[in-house]
């Protein structure tokens, strides 16, 4: 081999291992080149309070990472939590998620979030995928759950009583009451309403408060002013659908009700298409109080839910029961108030 080739090779080969020794670091390695022991540069490397005298600038120098793996499976934890959630939109799952993750980061936790769009193949699935990631504990949000599991889990908007299961829960009696006095305080006494998917935790209980709250307000609801979102498009469409559906049975309504946001902004299109100017002809009423709600056109009357503030305690009791270190505690359940949020899209009947 010539000369100049062979320095080539020689350099390239040097490279290589030095960049294999740098991968190859350990602890010990750091610890010897400042002269420290290995339990000292643990505590730097780990953000200890007691790290603050004690350079870093070798580890860094050395291009040293910890091993989270060996560090987990010595101490049996990893600081990190599952989320269960049916879909990333804009709306629900987004607002219980700020509160989730600021909750969290508070707490010096990560968090992995599999969606699972209302199957049931893929929320057994998804609850294996991280189970098998070693998460401390399951966040379930809108997600079913049916049986007891060895891991604490906090279910947000879940209503199945399971033992070692803690659930969030909105008032619901309260919530349809707000609405129905609301409606009915502005004269209102054919309403339509649009209730959720099968497949959505608070559909069935929604539907039976409202129906409740308008008895007690002698406001009757006829079963063809009742109509259903369809499919799990988390867009205005299944909302627009409904409405449409709704106005061709000829309903004679005079208010609507919405289960979400969302459908209720679809069912202003949907009336407009038909003629029918909001709130002009027919008051609208959402539910959560999403962001869009109040700068939609018109700014959407709803029934507030603290979402963010049911995803903050659904990560902080989460975390107190990872703490027990126990999943069989007895099931518990919280319940968070709603409030009407009065804007645009109500009013009072016309004369």
């Amino acid at each position: 081999m010539p000369t100049k080739d062979k320095n080539k090779a020689q350099e390239s080969n040097g490279s290589a291992a030095d960049s294999s020794q740098q991968k190859n670091i350990s602890l010990k390695d750091v610890a010897a080149s400042l002269k420290l022991s290995p339990t000292t540069v643990s505590v730097v490397l780990n953000y200890s309070p007691l790290a603050d005298s004690i350079p870093q600038e070798a580890a860094r120098s050395l291009n040293y990472r910890p091993n989270y793996i060996a560090r987990s499976l010595r101490n049996q934890r990893t600081h990190t939590i599952g989320v269960l959630i049916p879909e990333m939109s804009d709306g629900y799952s987004a607002a219980v998620l700020s509160g989730v993750e600021e909750k969290l980061l508070q707490e010096g936790y990560f968090y992995f979030v599999a969606s699972h769009h209302h199957r049931e193949d893929l929320i057994e699935k998804n609850t294996q995928f991280l189970v098998a990631r070693c998460v401390e504990g399951i966040l379930a949000i809108d997600t079913p759950i049916h049986h007891q599991s060895f891991l604490p889990i906090v279910s947000i908007s879940g209503h199945d009583h399971i033992k070692g299961v803690t659930n969030i829960v909105l008032n619901h009696e309260k919530a349809a009451h707000l609405a129905i006095e609301h409606l009915y305080s502005l004269g209102h006494r054919k309403i339509g309403v649009i209730k959720g998917q099968e497949f959505s935790s608070d559909t069935k209980v929604r539907l039976s408060t409202v129906l409740d709250a308008a008895q007690k307000f002698g406001v009757q609801i006829r079963d063809n002013w009742i109509t259903q979102l369809i499919g799990d498009d988390p867009s205005p469409e299944t909302g627009y659908l409904a409405t449409k559906k709704l106005i061709s049975r000829g309903a004679e309504f005079t208010a609507v009700l919405a289960f979400n946001d969302i459908s209720a902004i679809g069912a202003i299109r949907a009336l407009r298409e038909n003629g029918l100017t909001v709130p002009e002809d027919v008051s609208i009423i959402g539910f959560d109080d999403i962001t869009a709600a109040e700068y939609h056109h018109p700014a959407l009357t709803t029934i507030r839910q603290p979402l963010k503030k049911m995803g903050s305690l659904g990560a902080e009791h989460l975390l107190q029961n990872i703490q027990k270190n126990s999943a069989d505690t007895l099931s518990l359940e919280i319940t968070v108030e709603p409030d009407l949020i009065v804007r645009q899209s109500t009013t009072e009947v016309s004369k």
